[in-house]
């Protein structure tokens, strides 16, 4: 049976009781709070078009709603993008400021998040801009510019602590990767490799790249190694590339993302954190691992 989901994002909570008990006297079905003013669930909603009328109901306000199946909801399988998704800037445009290129190099990343440009085309393209750029540069961009997006530990650290495998697999770079997943807590992380002459970049990325294809057949790898049904499993992203693990996956979930990506997605969450994950698993806030 259906589960009607509502999150807002914790930082600014706007779901309010009268909001939500008005959703359920449209759509029917029964209210359960996982999180007083945050999220809760509408159980078995009687009216066929539930989604549209909360969504309306929502109208501009801050807050997610989704339609969900009951069975199976909370996934032992995560496979997670990482700029812009677990982590809230995109590496090489970071690494690009240190450049004085962060405009032209954003422009295309820009691009190719939505799907205009092809991807390994247009990493090579920026990759080669950074040539010459210097490891401890790399560094102290890792250290100073990037910053965690919220929520992310609470949901990697949760979903293992209930039995489920968390994969980072990033078009970025594992300089970034490997250090993040790390401090978030993955069980492993897969990303493209930047080249080095000595201490400086040569301009170039090791082939075969992590692209859209990677990310899909590393979901489907980990749920056979597993043996989970891919009703089982979750995939998080923004960009094009994400588009093909989020379409496999059980819970695909479009994360404040490109137009084109939030549309094609099972599952959109434009206002909340990356907790909004846990709670579209029926988690409550009091099971989360912080």
């Amino acid at each position: 049976m259906p589960v009607l989901s509502l999150i807002a994002n914790p930082a600014d909570p706007e779901l309010s009781a009268a909001l939500a008990q008005a959703v359920v006297a449209q759509t029917g079905g029964e209210l359960n709070w996982l999180n007083h003013g945050v999220a809760c669930d509408i159980l078995e909603p009687s009216a066929p078009d539930a989604l549209a009328i909360a969504r309306d109901i929502i109208g501009t306000k801050a807050i997610d709603a989704n339609l969900v199946p009951s069975e199976g909801r909370r996934k032992l399988l995560l496979i997670a993008d990482m700029d812009s998704t677990m982590i809230e800037q995109e590496c090489i445009d970071e690494l690009a400021a240190a450049l004085g290129l962060k405009s032209q190099v954003a422009e295309i990343t820009d691009r190719a998040m939505r799907g205009e440009l092809d991807f390994a085309q247009a990493l090579d393209t920026r990759v080669a801009l950074l040539k010459g750029l210097e490891r401890k540069a790399i560094e102290e961009v890792r250290r100073e510019a990037i910053t965690l997006a919220p929520g992310g530990r609470a949901l990697v650290q949760t979903m293992k602590a209930y039995g489920a495998y968390t994969s980072l697999v990033s078009g970025g770079f594992t300089f970034f990767a490997d250090y993040f997943a790390k401090r978030i807590g993955f069980d492993e992380a897969i990303a493209n490799v930047l080249e080095f002459d000595g201490d400086s970049l040569t301009g170039t990325v090791a082939k075969p790249i992590v692209d859209k294809n990677t990310k899909r057949e590393r979901l489907l790898a980990l749920a056979g190694e597993h043996s989970l049904d891919l009703a089982r499993t979750m995939a998080v992203g923004d960009g094009a590339n994400d588009l093909d693990m989020i379409g496999v996956a059980g819970f695909g979930v479009a994360l404040h993302a490109k137009p084109a990506v939030a549309e094609a997605a099972g599952i959109r969450i434009d206002h909340g954190d990356l907790t909004a994950l846990l709670y579209l698993q029926g988690y409550y806030d009091d099971e989360f691992v912080r």
